[in-house]
């Protein structure tokens, strides 16, 4: 008599009407949250509220004029520049400051530095990374070394913004997501004053960009050093033409 072949889940030729259960991803937990909504905020004390990152002189030149305008320079500028500059930059040091690796943050930094394309955009940087950093020297159990290594550097926000993330056990996508949600709010703001439009209208550009900014935090994960770039000529360009306008309300 022949071997009765054995009945195994793995040749089981069944059908089942019962759904597939995932399991849910690990929730961050509420002090590492609560910090990458207070670093992401509006009122963190660092300006970012007085630049608009070249969309001033976009409106001054007659390219931004109303809300659907606004949302695309917006969005173009999330997907060219921070997606392919600012967000692998941040990344990158966030892992550097987690495994104390303080010559690959100063390699990064000059990085950021030396790809700012005009001085008013290479100035917003410095200025809301040297405030970022006296902020952070008043928050208890800060290390005094590790900011005044910062100070050599002529520090940069996104490198700063990683110091204050390294400690929150966020994962680098959740700290990437909250910095980004961070420009966009802040940028929206500068489109509601300079174009200008209302408060409804900034709402809805918030909501496309924050509907893409996944998708930009997934391509800036993705690269690595000889990926990076920031060339971007017409932002490069108003920026500049920005530095001699005769009327403005932002700093960049």
């Amino acid at each position: 008599m022949a071997d009765t072949a054995t009945i195994t889940p793995t040749n089981m030729n069944t059908r089942t009407d019962t759904p597939t259960e995932f399991a849910p991803p690990p929730a961050l937990a509420p002090a590492s949250l609560l910090q990458l909504i207070w670093l992401a905020s509006p009122a963190l004390p660092v300006g970012g509220f007085s630049y608009s990152e070249g969309l001033e002189a976009a409106v001054n030149a007659g390219l931004v004029t109303n809300e659907a305008q606004a949302g695309n320079w917006l969005s173009h500028q999330l997907h060219l520049t921070l997606a392919r500059a600012d967000l692998p930059v941040l990344a990158q040091t966030l892992r550097a400051w987690r495994r104390g690796d303080p010559a690959r943050v100063r390699v990064l930094n000059a990085w950021l530095l030396q790809t700012r394309e005009s001085a008013e955009l290479r100035l917003q940087t410095e200025q809301m990374g040297r405030s970022l950093r006296e902020w952070l020297r008043h928050l208890p159990g800060v290390d005094v070394a590790t900011l005044d290594f910062c100070a050599t550097l002529e520090p940069t926000y996104p490198v700063l913004y990683a110091l204050a993330a390294a400690g929150s056990g966020a994962a680098e996508r959740e700290v990437l997501l909250a910095y980004a949600f961070g420009w966009a709010e802040n940028l929206m703001q500068a489109a509601l004053k300079s174009v200008p439009l209302g408060q409804t209208a900034g709402q809805r550009i918030l909501a496309r960009l924050a509907a893409e900014i996944p998708l930009a935090v997934e391509h800036a994960l993705a690269l690595h050093d000889e990926d990076r770039q920031a060339f971007s000529p017409m932002l490069a360009i108003l920026a500049s033409r920005h530095e001699t306008q005769y009327s403005r309300l932002f700093r960049s």
